[in-house]
């Protein structure tokens, strides 16, 4: 096995967003909308996490190309029992980002998961899932998207 030659391919803008759903007590949900985690707020802790793991992509995922990244970002959507993660990751390349986004929103959703678990036990991390990637031979968007 040998990483994908992207030697003649052409460089273009690449886009990608994905989503990850964490899942707690309504209790937990209330602590993080109080700023009452232990640990401190989960969130803009989750959001450089999730930009560090998009720009060090290639580092954990043996078979991704080192990309420059030229946007990447994340974004919170507080429910009832819910944490919802919109990642989204640009670059100018000869490849995709959807690696980049994917991997952006698992470590979001790992760091909430590592600063809630002390007072939830029950937390999951319950999806994660590429919503849409542009600029390659196949753009993709999943329904609803």
């Amino acid at each position: 096995m040998s990483m994908r030659d992207i030697s003649e391919k052409k460089t273009t803008q690449r886009t990608a967003t994905a989503r990850a759903i964490v899942r707690a007590s309504e209790s937990t949900i209330d602590m993080v909308r109080q700023n009452k985690i232990p640990k401190g707020d989960p969130l803009p802790v989750a959001k450089i996490a999730a930009v560090y793991a998009a720009k060090n992509t290639s580092q954990l995922i043996p078979y991704c190309h080192p990309l420059p990244i030229d946007f990447a970002d994340c974004r919170f959507s507080v429910g009832k029992d819910t944490i919802e993660i919109t990642t989204e990751v640009k670059a100018t390349y000869k490849t995709g980002v959807e690696m980049e986004a994917l991997t952006a929103a698992s470590v979001a959703a790992l760091t909430i998961y590592d600063m809630l678990k002390m007072v939830d036990t029950a937390i999951e991390i319950e999806s994660i899932s590429l919503l849409k990637k542009t600029g390659g031979k196949s753009d993709y968007h999943k329904a609803g998207h």
